[in-house]
């Protein structure tokens, strides 16, 4: 291919060795340019180096050995199956490599070649021995001993590892220096960072683990610092961009909202009034996470704030994410604004055509002072008068990108978005670095802890027992079944679990059954009975982790509980933590021996925070942020979890160096400002920076 020709944009099946088969392949992964597979990072990599010795060897520890070929032989098993085994004599030591029904593998070996064995050593009496591992030969006089680590990388069905391999190694001889850098030879060298072009090849071809190590963090650091970067430059586009309505919260307008409420607000509460009422008496737009616990009265606060933009002449609108708990939040105005002028609408998608169209009329004209909705509020059709504030419910659940759509309009509302699933603090800087934080950690005056068993196989029948026990005292309940993919026991749907359930332990009593897949009508009035004590016991699935207040129902008992999050278990007991009486919760494990690290920690502890650090150890940070959710901030590399060093490292520097230059007005900053325009131009909003 011609030197001219070379480009990031060359399609992969026009690089030497690729060729159309092997592109259709890799079009399944996502990679059709040269750009694409470059970035296309390893999700591991396997030790090739033979640098292990044999008295280094741990069972069930992944090591790569040296050595040279003493003895091929084959059988045929007792089982029918053919066995191939390599014994390779190292310095120090020997380990048999065995392969099954794998006949062809024979011709890779001769006697006296040398090879490097990767894989999982295990004893076989005195001697070592490695099933399947992988090969790979030496050429003759080479140093055994030198760095080599394979790359592994994601597939998708069809594409193998040499596929990528062969397509990553002939993009990187195509155009891996045409990668543009994004820092500076200074910043590169203040920060100890890999120049772009050496940490590509690097991360898809190491040749010692010190340069793997060093162009992992390059990116990882890149990566996190461009996000800083353009969290910076959406909030200052926020903030400079369009004001907002200044609404002061006088004496007065406190006080009459505050007799709205039936009872007293806590301190914690307090304080975030106070932070957030400073913020709406300003013409920046508030920009505010509020973070709580499940129970700790974060509804109040925010009909608080929406009740004072509509006193202070403005329309408020909060959005939630399922329509069950936009029903819910609207069944509370209604109840605390019984008896007011305050207008309220609900808009969301289960309702008529006629329906909407009167609503949107009522919302355009400013006759609706209070709209309560789902995703319907996004979907463009929704024009407001004077759009003072907005509230979004579960934050996780919505993501940057369905922020920005609400934010549109002649002048910016204050945003207060809030969530009750608490995030670690490094995972509250890097995604929601636009926005101010605050915290309730106190709950309610009189709110009861919930008592959390593990209930493992052998007891079931005592805790159905308990069970009904309390339903037969007046109080009712929730089982909760996990999705039929996510269900170890293989249930065949949640109709036949609730069966088992009718049929057996819960026979005796009123059931209902809520999931996912039935109607909004249908959902509606089975939670209506629900709450009106004509069920004794709901089965469902997690539809109600989020929000659903029944305060009758103190009892919980979760099945296949390790099917479950750790987060989302907490969430799912908040449901029975919201009245005078102490709530109790059973989780159900299919095993009783093995230990279930979220299940262990769940039961140990009822502090969601304490529960988020552990969650992020557990499992990282992709659930707990949403960034598998619609509005989501997705990571090529970086894992919140795993580099909070870093993450500290590149938010500290990325708001120094918008503090020192925020119109990027130095011209070694050209190309940074480009590169994150590029990346999260779209998903924020920053189409116009600079």
């Amino acid at each position: 291919m011609d030197k001219h020709e070379r480009s990031l944009t060359t399609p992969l099946e026009r690089l030497p060795g690729v060729g159309t088969p092997r592109a259709q392949r890799l079009e399944a992964l996502g990679l059709v340019t040269v750009r694409d597979a470059l970035i296309h990072f390893p999700r591991d990599y396997k030790d090739f180096s033979g640098a292990h010795a044999f008295a280094e060897l741990r069972e069930g520890e992944h090591a790569s050995v040296a050595g040279e070929v003493i003895d091929i032989g084959s059988r045929t098993t007792a089982g029918g199956r053919q066995m191939l085994t390599v014994l390779v004599q190292g310095q120090g030591g020997s380990v048999r490599a065995v392969w099954f029904n794998m006949p062809f593998m024979a011709k890779k070996f001769a006697v006296g070649m040398r090879v490097v064995l990767a894989g999982m050593p295990k004893r076989a009496g005195k001697a070592w021995e490695m099933t399947h591992p992988e090969v790979r030969v030496c050429a003759a006089g080479e140093d055994t001993s030198r760095g080599e680590f394979l790359a592994i990388y994601p597939l998708a069905e069809g594409a193998r590892q040499s596929d990528v391999r062969l397509a990553m190694q002939a993009a990187i001889d195509h155009a891996g220096d045409l990668l543009q850098e994004a820092f500076s030879e200074a910043w590169l060298e203040a920060k100890t960072l890999l120049p772009i072009h050496e940490a590509i090849r690097e991360i898809h071809f190491p040749t010692s683990l010190e340069k793997l190590d060093a162009a992992r963090r390059r990116f990882i650091y890149q990566e996190l610092f461009m996000l800083q970067l353009a969290l910076r430059l959406h909030r200052a586009q926020q903030q400079d961009r369009k004001a907002a309505p200044v609404m002061a919260v006088d004496a007065r307008i406190d006080g009459r909202i505050r007799a709205r409420f039936p009872f007293e607000l806590t301190l914690s509460q307090a304080e975030v009034l106070t932070e957030i009422v400073a913020d709406m008496a300003r013409q920046q737009p508030m920009n505010r996470l509020l973070q709580g616990d499940v129970g700790s009265g974060k509804t109040a606060v925010a009909v608080y704030a929406m009740l004072a933009a509509v006193a202070c002449g403005h329309q408020a609108a909060i959005m939630a994410p399922t329509e069950l708990l936009a029903r819910q939040h609207m069944a509370t105005l209604e109840r605390l604004l019984a008896g007011s002028r305050i207008r309220l609408e609900l808009l969301i998608g289960g309702q008529t055509q006629a329906q909407r169209r009167k609503a949107l009329q009522r919302i355009a004209t400013g006759e609706s002072q209070i709209i309560v909705g789902t995703q319907a509020l996004v979907s463009g059709s929704a024009t407001f008068k004077s759009l003072g504030l907005v509230v979004i419910d579960e934050q996780h659940r919505f993501g940057v990108i369905q922020r920005a759509v609400l934010q549109q309009g002649d002048t910016e509302p204050h945003v207060l978005v809030m969530t009750a699933t608490p995030i670690p603090r490094t995972i509250a800087h890097a995604v929601y670095g636009d926005l101010d934080q605050s915290v309730i950690r106190e709950g309610p005056a009189g709110r009861q802890p919930v008592l959390t068993y593990r209930v493992a196989p052998g007891q079931e029948d005592s805790w159905w027992d308990h069970f009904r026990k309390k339903l037969r005292e007046g109080r009712q309940g929730y089982v909760v079944v996990p999705a039929v993919e996510e269900s170890k026991r293989g249930l065949a749907s949640i109709a036949s679990a609730f069966e088992e359930l009718a049929n057996g332990p819960l026979e005796a009593f009123r059931l209902g059954l809520v999931h996912g897949r039935l109607k909004s009508a249908e959902k509606q009035a089975i939670m209506e009975d629900f709450r009106g004590g004509k069920l004794d016991a709901l089965v469902c699935t997690s539809v109600i982790e989020v929000g659903i207040d029944v305060p009758n129902a103190t009892l919980m008992t979760i099945v296949d509980a390790e099917s479950f999050g750790l987060a989302q278990l907490h969430q799912l007991r908040g449901r029975v933590a919201r009245g005078a009486v102490a709530g109790i919760c059973g989780a159900i494990t299919a095993s009783g021996d093995e230990a279930h690290p979220r299940v262990d920690s769940f039961v140990a502890s009822t502090d969601g925070f304490a529960l988020a650090e552990q969650d992020l150890r557990l499992r990282g940070p992709g659930e707990l942020v949403g960034t598998r959710q619609s509005g989501k901030l997705a990571m090529y590399l970086a894992d919140l979890g795993k580099h909070p060093e870093i993450v500290a490292e590149a938010r500290r520097d990325a708001l120094d160096l918008y503090e020192r230059d925020p119109t990027f007005a130095d011209a070694t900053l050209t190309r940074l400002k480009k590169l994150v325009v590029d990346r999260w131009g779209e998903t924020l909003g920053l189409g116009h920076v600079g």
